[in-house]
């Protein structure tokens, strides 16, 4: 039987990219189905033909289905459940709210309804292989110390509502694993290729080149906070190669994976790599957390510097994920993390020739 690959999640960065990866490890092999926003339509068929273009496949081989996760009957045609049902083999369900400062009613409604919906649709599969679902590491909430890899425990309380819901949506898609071969991905927090630098939003560790690139006027640039907490950052690829090799590893099923940094930075050593890159200063001085909480409390001040004020809770968390499992069934695949500070050239060319664009900047609220 033909693989069938469901996506959800297109076309955004990390769902493109692991299409390209899953049909590359099954020797292009395979029909891929993404399901896509009817209001993403035009960018979806681009990007569908850029795909084919690179990879040098049919225009049959790849097929836009338009429909909503946050609906119950998930796809805007009926009729291309009863055509699909039988050929899908594996579902990647990246479909979710990457935002940090997302208000709680739409993470529920994306994140969590949306996964119920994925699963239940998942469950009507005669021929379902492996459902793979992306999570988040940090599904951990305030939770310190050292995190596994086999845990789901719920936390006291979370950072913000995206850890909360994501948090929430892995409890559902535990709930199937009795009934269908699940593989969880908890990625670190991503960030651009770790050859080219590419990406296509500037959040996460880019949060420190907006504040940087924002203040390099200034004649000193302070450090913030004591920047003790370990900050793990991911390149995309490390996360796309993993995933597309752990999708079709057959003791993968039932397993969650923590694709972290197993050597990542403290959030001073992340400062100071990304300041001298950027800038080719050294931070001197330094303010505390409190106060740069205090200031991105504001909003013209947190619009102006790029940072979303939820991103500073990450300065300070003190966890540390374990990767064994991670780490022990990618061994054979010659797949490792790279170090963060073998990227950040590419890293901070790639957003000096792109920080004066709009689209790659997410809207600070």
């Amino acid at each position: 039987m033909e693989k069938g690959y469901f996506f959800t999640g297109f076309p955004g960065f990390i769902c493109n990219q692991l299409i390209r990866e899953v049909w590359k490890k099954n020797n292009y092999q395979g029909h891929v189905f993404a399901l896509i926003l009817p209001g993403m339509a035009d960018k979806a068929e681009i990007e569908r033909k850029k795909i084919l273009s690179e990879l040098g496949l049919s225009d049959s081989s790849f097929t836009i289905i338009e429909g909503d996760i946050t609906r119950s009957e998930l796809l805007n045609n009926p009729e291309e459940v009863v055509n699909l049902k039988e050929k899908i083999t594996h579902v990647f369900h990246l479909a979710a709210i990457y935002d940090l400062a997302v208000p709680r009613d739409i993470a529920y409604k994306v994140n969590v309804y949306g996964t119920a919906n994925v699963n239940e649709w998942i469950r009507g599969l005669p021929n379902v292989k492996r459902y793979i679902y992306f999570s988040t590491a940090y599904v951990v909430g305030v939770r310190e110390g050292t995190l596994y890899e086999t845990e789901l425990i719920r936390p006291a309380r979370f950072k913000n509502h995206y850890e909360e819901t994501k948090f929430e949506a892995e409890v559902l898609v535990e709930g199937i694993k009795k009934d269908v071969p699940v593989t969880i991905i908890r990625p670190g927090i991503v960030k651009g290729h770790s050859h080219t630098g590419e990406t296509i939003k500037f959040d996460g560790p880019y949060f420190i080149m907006n504040f940087l690139e924002r203040l390099k006027f200034l004649p000193i640039i302070p450090r913030l906070g004591k920047g003790e907490a370990f900050v793990n950052l991911v390149p995309v690829d490390y996360i796309i190669q993993a995933t597309a090799y752990l999708s079709f590893l057959e003791k993968a099923a039932g397993k969650t994976y923590h694709l972290t940094d197993p050597r990542p930075y403290r959030a001073s050593e992340l400062y100071e790599i990304i300041m001298q890159e950027l800038l080719n200063k050294q931070p001197k001085g330094s303010i505390p957390l409190t106060l740069g909480k205090w200031f991105l409390s504001i909003k013209p001040i947190r619009k102006y510097l790029g940072v979303e004020k939820e991103a500073l809770d990450y300065f300070t968390w003190k966890g540390n994920f374990d990767n064994t499992q991670a780490q022990n069934d990618l061994k054979d695949s010659g797949i490792i993390c790279p170090d963060f500070r073998e990227g950040i050239k590419p890293m901070a060319s790639f957003y000096l020739r792109q920080k004066d664009n709009p689209s790659y900047h997410i809207n600070i609220l």
